[in-house]
Parts: C-alpha cells; sequence; structure tokens
C-alpha cells in the first residue's frame, strides 16, 4: 500500500475508526502538534550527548504515541478505542513527569530570569521541544473547551512535560 492514499486531498483526514474530520479541525491541529513536539523531541534525542537523556527523550516520545493516539479518537469511539486495548493518558504518566521534575529540580542550578535559547545545541533543542509542547498543550486546551469530554489529564501531562523540557535544556546549558 502506498503512502500516498490521495484520501486527503479534499481537505479531510481520517480518525481512528475510520471517522473523516476536516484537516483544520481542532483535534488534527491538537495532535498534529503533538506529532511536531515528537519530532523536536527527536532532534533533542539526537543532539543528547548521554545515553540516560537519549532514553529519557525515548520514552516520552513513547508516551506522546499514547497521547496522540487518545487525541487522534473521537470521543464517541474512545469506549471501543480502550476495548481495543489502546492505553489513555492518565496519572501515572503525568506522574512519572513530576517524579522527573522533582529529580531535576533537585540537582538544578539556579536561575534567575529568562533563559536565552541557543547556548549549545542539546539545549537549543530542548528549547525548541519545550516551545513545541506549549503550542501542543494550547491545542489540547482549545480542544477541551470546544469538546469538554476531552481528557483533562492530556493538558496536565503536557503542561509538566513543558516544565520538565525546561529544566533539561537548563541541565543542558550548564554541562556545556
Amino acid at each position: 500500500m502506498s503512502i500516498s492514499t490521495k484520501a486527503g486531498d479534499s481537505g479531510a483526514t481520517g480518525l481512528m475508526y475510520n471517522r473523516r474530520v476536516p484537516k483544520s479541525h481542532p483535534r488534527v491541529e491538537a495532535y498534529g502538534c503533538v506529532d511536531e513536539l515528537s519530532a523536536a523531541l527527536g532532534l533533542a534525542r539526537a543532539a543528547a550527548a548521554a545515553d540516560a537523556l537519549r532514553s529519557r527523550l525515548q520514552h516520552i516520545q513513547e508516551d506522546l504515541i499514547i497521547l496522540m493516539g487518545e487525541l487522534a479518537t473521537d470521543p464517541a469511539d474512545l469506549p471501543r478505542y480502550a476495548a481495543d486495548g489502546f492505553k489513555r493518558v492518565g496519572a501515572a504518566l503525568t506522574g512519572g513527569l513530576d517524579a522527573l521534575v522533582a529529580e531535576l529540580e533537585a540537582h538544578a542550578p539556579p536561575v534567575k530570569g529568562w533563559a536565552l535559547p541557543g547556548a549549545n545545541m542539546p539545549a537549543a533543542a530542548l528549547d525548541l521541544a519545550r516551545v513545541t509542547c506549549r503550542r501542543a498543550e494550547r491545542r489540547a486546551c482549545a480542544l477541551r473547551e470546544l469538546e469538554p469530554g476531552t481528557n483533562p489529564e492530556i493538558v496536565v501531562y503536557l503542561n509538566r512535560l513543558a516544565d520538565v523540557l525546561w529544566l533539561l535544556a537548563r541541565r543542558a546549558e550548564a554541562s556545556g
């Protein structure tokens, strides 16, 4: 099967379970921004010198697959999504980020004022991922306003992830 199906030529795209929506739909915008975030994290992972950081970033990218899948599912199809064994974003995913924030803050150098991205390639890549994460968070908030039944933990996860990425970028700056 070709990657070029031409099914999107009309300006519509498919969600999970074959529901069609306009490509401009807030749901598509939200999961599209999370996809951009995963790509930015891939850049940060490629730029990272430490195996531990590369591993952490890959784990976060794997979590984002869970988040994108949920965002790409119409609320009416979520029972089927769960019955098919797909994971949903929950407190356990966010809790992992909370633990990482605590760990990073325990060893963080003091920062005063605004951070200026670009001190080195790993930090710049992490800052790019952070601002992409904030955009994804805003899009997830917009989707929740439109569809109040959207899982609120998605916004919490993205908010916490942006904090993690900020801390990781500052650590990368300090490492030189």
